[in-house]
């Protein structure tokens, strides 16, 4: 009877974690970090493109750092930056970079795990 008891509290408990996962999903915090090389035209429109993309879906729930590599190139060392533009996502976990062009609105929604992937 004890262990009966035990699994229906388990379930119960299993299911109220869930539901507050589910809850909480949309408010995840999001930690960005966009590498960029300058104030080129190509940089500008990576700003512009990821500032725009956080402010439409994530509902204010993320931190863009921007970083230029010729301004801070030890940070792009220690973050083995090859390329620029580089897009990292830090938070929520995995860890996802996003190199090149980044105006593909859904590669990048997709990535971040805010839309689903079409199948």
């Amino acid at each position: 009877m004890a262990k009966k008891q035990h699994e229906e509290n388990s379930l119960a408990d299993f299911e109220q974690a869930a539901k507050e996962a589910e809850a909480t999903a949309g408010d995840r915090q999001y930690v960005l970090r966009l590498y960029v090389a300058g104030m080129s035209p190509r940089s500008s429109s990576s700003i512009k493109a990821i500032t725009e993309l956080c402010e439409e879906h994530l509902n204010g729930h993320y931190e863009l750092e921007i970083i230029d590599i010729y301004q801070s190139p030890a940070l792009a060392k220690d973050e083995q930056i090859i390329a620029a533009p580089t897009l990292i996502k830090k938070l929520p976990e995995p860890l996802r970079r996003f190199i090149g062009n980044l105006a593909d609105r859904e590669r990048i929604l997709v990535g971040l795990d805010v839309r689903p992937k079409k199948k």
